[in-house]
């Protein structure tokens, strides 16, 4: 028997897949918001479901605390189309060098927001009580950069001087930055 692997996956023969190639269970089931950030993501891509190989879709669920956020982050490969389900969230986009204008909007339940693929955006509940929103992504494997941790969190860590000079901090700023935890809250 040939294995077939696409976009690095298995590639199970249709006679013998089965229902729960194609199914998951816990999206009803809050995410634990109890976190720096004051949110958790709850992915449904390929690695949960292995059907969604090769179809271009997956989802999120996210949990937000009062005051919680999705913090700024981009997905290099999917356009995201978010709903909210409960609560309130500030969200927005900045679009591409030279104009990195901020697109936002104050959205409510029921209410529903696209992020174009790759550009950072972000989600912040600016309620008091709890917010869940779901997402829809267009790729079986979005991906997620999220940008602080990208920056002041890699490994092994940007130059200081690089970053200096990048976001025109003083040093002891940007060490500082670079020896914090940061969550992810996926």
């Amino acid at each position: 028997m040939m294995k077939v692997f696409v976009n690095g996956k298995f590639c199970k023969d249709l006679k013998l897949a089965s229902a729960d190639d194609f199914f998951y269970y816990g999206l009803h089931i809050p995410g634990n918001i109890t976190n720096l950030v004051g949110s958790m993501v709850t992915p449904v891509n390929v690695e949960q479901i292995r059907g969604l190989n090769t179809l271009g879709i997956s989802m999120v669920r996210i949990d937000y605390a009062p005051y919680g956020q999705n913090p700024p982050h981009t997905h290099p490969r999917a356009t995201e189309i978010l709903v909210v389900l409960e609560g309130t969230l500030l969200v927005g986009f900045v679009t591409s060098n030279n104009e990195n204008r901020l697109i936002s909007k104050v959205l409510y339940k029921g209410d529903v927001f696209v992020f174009p693929i790759g550009l950072i955006h972000f989600q912040f509940n600016v309620g008091k009580t709890n917010a869940v929103a779901f997402a829809g992504l267009s790729s079986q494997n979005p991906g997620v950069i999220t940008i602080a941790n990208a920056v002041f969190g890699s490994d092994p860590p940007i130059d200081p001087d690089v970053l200096t000079r990048a976001f025109q901090l003083d040093e002891d700023v940007v060490k500082d930055l670079q020896s914090r935890f940061w969550w992810d809250n996926n």
